[in-house]
């Protein structure tokens, strides 16, 4: 059956309001979707597959006009919990970064390619990650790039609602998010995991955020070896040290260096027929740039292209232009100022 005959028994199916039916065409169409690798829509059919057979369970949900009034309460806290559910194309090939940064990522990508032969042979398989550096420097972007490489769903957490101010409230969020990855076989990305797993300060802390670290320590000793965990530190400091010997792998994602910095911009405009007005000064610019993060010196290089395209006073896209490197200059000795700056106060 082609993807336009499946897509059109779809219809049928729905108008027909044949659930079980519609579902067995769903099957076919992410079955479809893997053997034409496009993987990423396979697995995004394959969760609103599973969310509505879940939701039919629990007694799913109930919708009047173009509201949706969830039946489940489980289902509407799971909903609050996550900020978002993705699937990524991200590659290693969009990841700039060190060489050790890079050959440990790569071993864990290993690992989790390899795990019937690691399970034979009775081995451990790392699941757990802990990045940590300064804003800016990859950490989101490599949890992107670990579920573009495994070709895994993820959930990004909100953590804004995953803390509650209610006794005991933040331990159970932590526990049912983790039980619904596992369920899923998810990736769970917890950014600024310090607001969630600081030192247990017993002259400090409060009572709460020491049984939330505790909880955390329950998850991962009996998290089960297809859920990955990924957290994300500016402030690798405050994790508490239980928390810290918990992970199978902890990273260092720092500023970049003038090599990493000339890999960014080449990576920026690879895909582009932009240059640079002044190829001379780009060296000096590049070396201006160390001390930025990755972020900063793309965000500031994208800049400065959109305004010299704009300063071209067209409608029309050009298919080459120069980026002038003056603005881009200009930009970047901002950027420094500001660090400046604040390193002063």
């Amino acid at each position: 059956m082609s993807q336009i005959d499946i897509i059109k028994q779809l219809a049928i199916n729905g108008l027909e309001n044949d659930q079980e039916q519609l579902k067995e065409t769903l099957r076919d169409l992410i079955d479809y979707s893997r053997k034409t690798r496009k993987t990423n829509f396979a697995l995004q059919l394959q969760s609103i597959l599973q969310d509505g057979i879940r939701r039919q369970n629990l007694g799913g949900l109930t919708t009047v006009g173009s509201k949706r009034y969830f039946n489940s309460i489980e289902e509407k806290e799971m909903e609050d919990l996550v900020l978002e559910k993705l699937t990524s194309d991200y590659t290693m090939n969009n990841l700039i970064c060190s060489k050790e940064v890079r050959n440990n990522l790569n071993y864990f990508l290993k690992e989790q390619n390899s795990a019937k032969m690691l399970n034979e042979l009775d081995l451990p398989i790392s699941n757990k990650m802990l990045l940590y550096g300064p804003s800016g420097c990859g950490k989101t972007l490599t949890s992107y790039v670990i579920a573009g490489e495994l070709k895994r769903m993820m959930y990004v957490v909100n953590l804004g609602a995953i803390v509650s101010s209610k006794l005991g409230e933040t331990s159970k969020n932590l526990s049912k998010l983790f039980r619904r990855a596992a369920q899923e076989n998810c990736i769970i990305f917890l950014d600024e995991f310090d607001s969630i797993g600081k030192v247990r300060d017993y002259d400090q802390d409060h009572g709460e955020m020491k049984r939330v670290v505790n909880t955390l320590l329950q998850l991962f000793d009996f998290l089960p070896k297809e859920t990955i965990i990924i957290a994300a530190t500016n402030q690798i400091q405050m994790i508490d040290d239980a928390l810290k010997r918990r992970f199978d792998m902890t990273l260092e994602l720092d500023a970049p260096t003038l090599t990493e910095i000339k890999a960014l911009i080449k990576l920026t405009l690879e895909k582009t027929k932009v240059k640079f007005d002044n190829q001379k000064k780009i060296n000096a610019i590049e070396k201006k740039c160390i001390g930025l993060s990755y972020y900063t010196i793309q965000r500031t290089l994208l800049t400065a292209m959109k305004r010299s395209l704009l300063d071209l006073d067209t409608n029309i896209a050009p298919k080459e232009f120069c980026i002038n490197t003056a603005i881009w200059e200009q930009l970047i000795d901002k950027e420094k100022n500001n660090i400046e700056k604040q390193s002063q106060k």
